[in-house]
């Protein structure tokens, strides 16, 4: 590398709730490090995944879905995260699902039409349209939005096209150095993916209202060589949450201590030990002060 030119910069992948943000910084990266689910919402904090390739290290800044709804104090959290993630990168992807334009994708058009620097509208989940003559005239209508660098229909779910983001991004990446080892693919902890991987694991488990009442943080935390140990606290907001958590028997529970552990030491390389524990605290996705100590920020 000793006297090469190299090119990074930053990234932020936006867009409105379930739109695929995650399954495709997943596949830019190429390692699994935001969660996933079919639930809005999934994410709630900024992650980074780092793709380094012919001198150039592009820095994704996945964010939580912008969305209309903020009844709590972690909602807020999360939509004022999404406005600070565009300020001061070198290029946005700016990520819709081509079967539905709804009112939080104005929303994200609004601050989209505040930026200055180059957008790329990937319209993703093209693999489930049937009929490919549809999207031509909806590429053409959603074009005509915004001036935006590229548009580009993609498939994050089938890794159909995500190529095509690289070759659009990378005239904006700058001469720089980079900023992360060339061998990093994210910035996160061990202990945010593993509590990350948990709560995954819950929302794909669980109804569809309980997911957003509940958060895992992890208790203690121990690693050798060939073996890490952890304990994690799900907390969620009521009595009857901690119930269905727990499931019958402890079997929601052990499923998805399983689930999460079998994926976390594919993920990390070692092996680990992971128990899990349940605790109602009410009030916590309302109490700045809790959401602080969870590791939520405000910047």
């Amino acid at each position: 590398m000793m006297n090469e030119i190299t090119y990074c910069g930053f990234v932020a992948i936006v867009g409105r709730p379930n739109v695929g943000k995650s399954t495709l910084l997943n596949e830019l990266v190429g390692q699994q490090i935001s969660i996933t689910s079919n639930k809005p919402q999934t994410t709630r904090q900024q992650i980074l995944g780092i793709h380094t390739e012919n001198h150039k290290q592009i820095i994704f800044v996945d964010t939580p879905g912008l969305h209309k709804h903020v009844p709590h104090a972690l909602n807020r959290l999360m939509n004022k995260s999404v406005v600070q993630a565009v300020d001061g990168v070198d290029a946005i992807i700016w990520v819709v699902d081509w079967r539905e334009w709804t009112e939080e994708d104005e929303r994200v058009l609004s601050l989209m039409q505040k930026q200055t620097v180059p957008i790329i509208l990937v319209v993703n989940k093209i693999d489930l349209c049937k009929n490919r003559e549809e999207l031509l005239p909806l590429l053409q209508k959603l074009s005509a939005k915004l001036n935006f660098a590229s548009v580009i229909p993609v498939s994050a779910l089938k890794n159909k096209n995500t190529q095509a983001i690289y070759q659009a991004i990378s005239p904006w990446m700058p001469e720089s150095p980079y900023y992360y080892p060339e061998e990093e693919c994210t910035n996160a902890s061990v202990r945010f993916l593993i509590a990350e991987k948990v709560r995954e694991k819950l929302t794909r488990e669980l109804s569809d209202e309980l997911p957003y009442d509940l958060t895992v943080t992890i208790e203690a935390y121990e690693e050798t060589e060939t073996l890490i140990k952890v304990s994690a606290l799900i907390l969620v907001e009521r009595d009857s949450q901690k119930a269905i958590v727990i499931g019958k028997k402890g079997e929601i529970l052990k499923k998805v201590g399983r689930l999460a552990r079998l994926d976390l030491e594919a993920m990390l390389g070692r092996k680990m030990f992971l128990s899990l524990w349940v605790k109602v605290r009410s009030g916590w996705a309302d109490n700045l002060s809790e959401l602080h100590k969870l590791g939520f920020e405000e910047s």
